[in-house]
């Protein structure tokens, strides 16, 4: 797809979801940070649901840095993956504390060497918690972007490098929140509801299997 497609999908897209935004729930970059670990393979309303009890409780850094990840288990098992989630929790709470003084810090490299931040975590801070333009790809991402013909790299970093070539770099943070509430609520995994899909044929290649 060239880039004038490219920017007539985002057009479409934004008219159909003028509200779009971050639907985690978070009110600092340390929340953001947590709430994005969680939300690995979970929906964000559970996210919500737990970190609605969990902030209060350890509302940042170090709070966090004082628990064990036994402890800590309990307290996200909604999350899923909660045996790993919680050790990089932990960790990455310590390693605040220890490097920044509890702070978040806001570049991509830093936030990369805490422990359970890959790429999409980092991207999804930087874009939530400090304003940058950002595409982070995550599963709607990955999937909505080769089924439309936005991308067809084979793997996230390569879909990112390529939404990041394709699209002009301000419109990088609206599209991936429009790219989410599509895949949300209508290019679905398994049944996509492409009758109602503002996206013809001249817009969407239609990758059904990807």
């Amino acid at each position: 797809m060239d880039a004038q497609r490219a920017a007539l999908v985002m057009e479409k897209l934004r008219g159909l979801y003028p509200e779009a935004k971050p639907e985690l729930n978070f009110r600092n970059p340390y929340e953001t940070l947590i709430a994005t670990i969680l939300s690995a393979q979970c929906t964000d309303k559970r996210v919500n649901q737990v970190t609605e009890r969990l902030f209060p409780m350890y509302p940042d850094a170090f709070a966090m840095a004082k628990l064990e990840p036994e402890t800590l288990e309990p307290l996200i098992r909604q999350c899923g993956l909660y045996h790993n989630k919680a050790k990089n929790i932990v960790a990455a709470s310590r390693a605040l504390v220890e490097r920044y003084d509890g702070r978040v810090p806001g570049t991509r490299e830093e936030l990369m060497a805490l422990p359970g931040v890959g790429q999409k975590t980092a991207g999804v801070v930087l874009l939530a918690a400090f304003g940058d333009d950002q595409i982070p790809v995550d599963t709607h991402v990955f999937r909505v972007s080769r089924r439309i013909g936005l991308a067809d790299g084979n793997t996230p970093e390569k879909v990112e490098a390529q939404l990041r070539a394709l699209l002009e770099r301000e419109i990088w943070s609206l599209g991936h929140h429009l790219i989410i509430w599509h895949g949300r609520r209508c290019c679905h995994a398994r049944k996509p509801e492409c009758e109602r899909c503002p996206l013809d044929d001249a817009l969407c290649e239609k990758n059904i299997e990807v």
